[in-house]
């Protein structure tokens, strides 16, 4: 039974249920009841004076790169310069080019017609770009523009509740697809959802490089070491404070838990899954867990991590090198919101130790509004960062010292 109570303006439900899967399809309910709680901050439009108020750390500073850009998700930078942005709410990719000032000119769009495009990597005058179900490349042509594209994977593993795919090329020169979970807690049909994919850079040779991962939208490769690492949504409706996110190091044919595990191998009670639903007859969720890779740093529940980027570029200073940065989009499941900033992960020896907030004010004191929902990130060809915010149609850039807007 789910029952739900209104308290100090927060709708509340108490519900031992898979809350996306159809009543008819839902399985006994587990032994273990959880509360969710919803809490939406209040979405505000920014201004020059909100702008003004954000915080990032000595010696950077923001400023505005885009605005009035639509709904802009993922990015992608050429060596040209050229900032090429996904927007799956009109199906198209813009570009966008850094004028006086580092704000960048009108939009121009480059690619149209391609259904919820959201994932976007450029290799070797080639752009590759995913939809929930297919992955198509193009040439990138001398003016900027791509030539029509084609697909080269098809068949993906329908987007659920989960359609923000999302792909990198890695150190191989292999093709790497994350594909996220269907739901909110279920044991999947297709075997395909809530993994890593990998496949050449023609679309064959498709194998799960990693499984176990409920929605690993932001990844990439530590510059000195090569590891993958990346960011994973934990589920809803399980409590404010569990489960935390995740950060994994992911490797080739390992198990990250979910839906039955979640951190450092915390077997979930309140799961409708069960060990025999993934073909482990004989075992316990503990004894699974036991088997699968544990987070290496965790981070506040329900924070909602988007993308995710290595810094690359030189106009940092030089502790910056190395390190990654998390965009949490943030919490609308958790009574007191968390998220809405970009976060700094210290790595030392090519491990992460530990996350530092770097750019946040996206959410009032009182956390009752937000001015922005922060979702990809990109380096830009001068070393600054740039950040989408796909609620407010704005690109911020983050600079520093004389990089920094005057």
């Amino acid at each position: 039974m789910t029952r739900s109570y209104l308290i100090a303006g927060l709708l509340v439900l108490t519900a031992p249920v898979d809350f996306t899967a159809p009543l008819a399809a839902q399985k006994p309910a587990p032994k273990t009841s959880v509360t969710g709680t919803i809490n939406k901050p209040a979405a505000r439009p920014p201004s020059p004076e909100v702008v003004e108020r954000l915080t990032v750390p000595d010696g950077f500073a923001v400023s505005v790169f885009a605005e009035n850009v639509g709904r802009p998700r993922m990015m992608a930078v050429s060596a040209d310069g050229t900032v090429y942005v996904t927007r799956w709410e009109t199906n198209d990719v813009i570009a966008l080019r850094a004028g006086e000032g580092g704000r960048a000119g009108g939009p121009r769009v480059v690619a149209a017609d391609l259904k919820q495009v959201h994932g976007i990597v450029l290799h070797d005058q080639q752009v590759f770009l995913a939809s929930p179900t297919t992955v198509w490349s193009a040439t990138i042509d001398a003016d900027g523009g791509f030539s029509a594209p084609r697909e080269i994977v098809q068949n993906l593993p329908d987007g659920g509740q989960h359609r923000g795919r999302t792909i990198a090329i890695g150190p191989d020169g292999m093709l790497y697809i994350s594909v996220g979970s269907s739901c909110n807690d279920c044991a999947e049909a297709n075997k395909e959802h809530a993994t890593m994919l990998r496949t050449s850079l023609g679309g064959d040779e498709r194998t799960t490089f990693a499984r176990g991962l409920r929605d690993t939208i932001g990844f990439g490769w530590h510059p000195e070491t090569k590891a993958l690492w990346g960011m994973d949504n934990g589920a809803d409706w399980k409590g404010d404070r569990v489960p935390p996110e995740e950060l994994n190091e992911i490797t080739e044919g390992a198990d990250y838990g979910w839906p039955l595990c979640y951190g450092r191998r915390v077997a979930d009670h309140a799961t409708v899954a069960e060990p025999k639903d993934l073909g482990k007859e004989n075992q316990s969720k503990e004894q699974y867990c036991a088997e699968t890779q544990p987070a290496v740093l965790e981070y506040a529940a329900h924070s909602a991590p988007i993308g995710m980027t290595f810094y690359t570029g030189t106009q940092f200073p030089a502790q910056y090198r190395g390190d990654a940065f998390v965009v949490f989009r943030g919490s609308w499941n958790r009574a007191e919101p968390s998220g809405y900033k970009l976060a700094r992960v210290r790595f030392e020896k090519g491990v992460p130790t530990r996350f530092e907030d770097f750019l946040a004010g996206f959410l009032s004191a009182d956390g009752a509004a937000h001015f922005g929902r922060l979702a990809g990130i990109a380096v830009a060809h001068d070393g600054s960062l740039l950040v989408s915010d796909d609620t407010n149609g704005v690109i911020y850039r983050v600079a520093h010292g004389t990089g920094a807007p005057r």
